[in-house]
């Protein structure tokens, strides 16, 4: 547990990377990961739909839960290509990404369409893993409060529970790039999605988590999970080897 009672979840997006050869980076997981450190915190990985049911079966009887990247807001219908969150949960996943950046930049996702998915996620009994996060434009302006906030108002279901929301602050500058901010970038990041769930859900607030990602590494994990109020990582490109993965469940040893 954080020093705020929230338990920690290390979550993996494996994004648009990995074929049933994949298989392994589950299985080395969940042979590695002790089971003190497995008390201590959530493990999440989330593959590609095409592995979803392979990675279930992977981690049978293991603390590793799977989920989704992405979903479409209604149960079923004639939408070609897409998943709903119901055939999400057929499959095993637990929890599922929404409103990653990559989906709002590429597929053009508004906050109104990420609130329908995060709607849509809890119908299904699936954890919704709502994304929020500014550009490096929006940044250099001093905007990144008001933006990462005006996400979440939107975003951000009426009557959202820590059973079945988590919170994703990534800086869309910091993904993949290399880069992060600095631990009291964060943390006054964090802390004001924090105050803002406090007038959105009220005392559920101090139980929801509000996850960190953006270049998240071995080397750099500790001390950003270690920062006020951030209750565990979102982790890219690091998820995809398992060693560095571990590395990063092993700041909370």
């Amino acid at each position: 547990m954080t020093q705020s009672g929230r338990r920690p979840l290390v979550a993996g997006n494996w994004k648009m990377n990995g074929t049933r050869a994949s298989i392994q980076v589950v299985e080395t997981i969940r042979d590695r990961l002790s089971q003190e450190l497995a008390g201590r915190i959530d493990v999440l990985i989330c593959p590609p739909a095409t592995l979803i049911s392979s990675c279930v079966a992977a981690s049978a009887g293991s603390p590793i839960a799977i989920g989704g990247q992405n979903l479409h807001a209604r149960e079923s219908g004639a939408f070609t290509g897409s998943i709903s969150a119901e055939m999400l949960a057929d499959l095993g996943a637990k929890y599922v990404i929404v409103g990653h950046s990559e989906r709002r930049a590429y597929h053009h996702e508004t906050d109104d369409g990420v609130h329908a998915k995060a709607l849509g996620a809890r119908r299904a009994g699936l954890c919704g893993i709502i994304c929020v996060g500014e550009t490096i434009e929006e940044r250099e302006q001093g905007r990144a409060l008001d933006i990462v906030r005006a996400q979440l108002a939107i975003g951000l279901p009426k009557g959202a529970k820590a059973t079945d929301t988590v919170i994703a602050y990534e800086p869309v500058w910091a993904i993949g790039s290399g880069r992060t901010p600095t631990p009291r970038d964060i943390a006054e990041v964090h802390a004001s999605l924090r105050e803002m769930l406090d007038k959105l859900v009220g005392d559920e607030a101090q139980k929801i988590r509000i996850l960190y990602g953006g270049s998240v590494k071995p080397g750099n994990a500790k001390e950003l999970l270690s920062v006020d109020n951030v209750d565990g990582a979102l982790v890219g490109g690091a998820s995809l080897v398992a060693e560095d993965f571990l590395g990063i469940c092993a700041a909370y040893a």
